[in-house]
């Protein structure tokens, strides 16, 4: 097996929720040893997100639920109660010989710890530590707690999300999954990747990384927060619409609905022509994409009116063959039985205590000489602390079991 690209990185993970375990999974799955740290007898507070959970051998439910197994592979749960001097002592032990430090408390919450920024790089100035906060380190905002709901709607995101003005159920709305949380996570492993770099290049000197959700989302936002900027007028809400060649959005056909993006005028004459439609392509109204642009409302609604006249897949044949980007609709079953989906592997298995072969969803990068092929399974609570504690701090058995008794992991 190759060496993979972080092999030799340690970082301890003092992040909950979704978008520091998202980051630490992702530096987890490229080969990092990702110590992750949770409380005693509660854990992760994902943990406690709902249904469905796995069942133990005994049949019994437990807190190794979806939302935990999402973002939790590759790495090795540790309890530590850090409101205890000997907890907080254990992790700046930890912290030692660790390359990376995430958490994503409250602004401020680890300093009356002793395990804030600069209370790390006094005992490892090598340390890249990794904040991640809903509002960021400043600003006035910077003390409140959030979630991903609540950036998809300050930062802009449902303010562009929706029917469009004048449609049943027009208004805001907000994206399915937490987005938000995945985009900072990604944003957050740039950063320590970044930083990782640095320090190497650097003298080996380590840098404290700020990333908030609010702004990823309006970083996010792209072309539609540049459309503002430029013009000083907020885009409207365009439901399925594409946001460039048109006719863009979904259909309705006979057995189902497919999304069509037209981005140019040539695939616009060709979609016509797989349509039985041909002249509309020589109307004056929609020769040009600024014209059909002008006219969206109306080339919408007789494109809607062809694709009634047949299937989803006869028209995803036909515009294939004449090279226009289209696609079905999918649900989640249908995602995972797709034969492109299941030859570029998406779903790996992995074995789990409680579940022989446990599906999870693999690493989207692909590598030709380091390729991602390692997963463990999302740990069970505190699963690894003994280890840890007695590989890298040389505790023995008395001293974890002493720990154990009085709370302290």
């Amino acid at each position: 097996m190759s060496v993979l690209p972080l092999s030799g990185i340690r970082i301890l993970d003092l992040t909950r929720v979704l978008a520091g375990p998202i980051s630490a999974q992702m530096l987890g799955d490229l080969g990092a040893d990702v110590l992750k740290v949770e409380r005693p007898d509660t854990g992760d507070d994902a943990r406690t997100l709902g249904p469905p959970y796995l069942k133990d051998p005994e049949g019994r439910q437990n807190n190794n639920n979806a939302f935990f197994l999402c973002a939790n592979r590759n790495k090795r749960s540790v309890t530590v109660n850090i409101a205890k001097a000997d907890g907080q002592a254990i992790i700046r032990e930890l912290a030692k010989s660790c390359d990376v430090f995430m958490e994503n408390y409250k602004v401020g919450d680890l300093r009356r710890y002793g395990l804030d920024y600069e209370s790390m790089r006094t005992i490892n100035p090598g340390i890249v530590y990794c904040s991640i906060t809903g509002f960021g380190q400043t600003g006035p905002y910077a003390p409140r707690a959030g979630y991903d709901a609540i950036f998809q709607s300050m930062g802009g995101l449902m303010s562009v999300t929706g029917h469009m003005d004048g449609e049943p159920g027009a208004g805001p709305m907000k994206v399915g999954p937490s987005i938000v949380d995945y985009m900072t996570g990604m944003n957050a492993s740039i950063g320590i990747l970044a930083s990782l770099y640095h320090r190497k290049a650097n003298g080996g000197v380590g840098q404290h990384i700020d990333i908030s959700l609010l702004d990823t989302v309006i970083a996010s936002l792209s072309h539609n927060a540049q459309v503002y900027l430029v013009s000083g007028k907020t885009p409207p809400r365009r439901g399925t619409w594409g946001n460039g060649g048109m006719p863009s959005g979904m259909f309705r056909c006979a057995d189902g609905e497919l999304m069509l993006v037209v981005g140019n005028d040539a695939q616009f004459a060709r979609t016509c022509g797989v349509l039985g439609a041909s002249e509309l392509a020589a109307n004056p109204k929609f020769i040009k994409n600024r014209d059909r642009l002008v006219h969206g409302k109306e080339i919408m609604a007789i494109f809607a009116g062809l694709f009634l006249k047949n299937k989803v897949a006869y028209w995803l044949e036909k515009l294939e063959e004449v090279g226009v980007p289209s696609g079905p609709v999918n649900d989640f079953e249908q995602v995972f039985a797709d034969p492109h989906v299941r030859e570029r592997g998406m779903e790996v298995k992995v074995e789990h205590p409680f579940e022989h072969s446990l599906s999870l969803i693999r690493n989207a990068l692909t590598f030709s000489d380091t390729p991602v092929t390692q997963y463990r399974y999302p740990p069970r609570l505190g699963e690894h602390t003994g280890e840890i504690l007695a590989g890298m701090l040389g505790y023995d058995d008395a001293k974890i079991a002493e720990l154990k008794q009085v709370g302290v992991i």
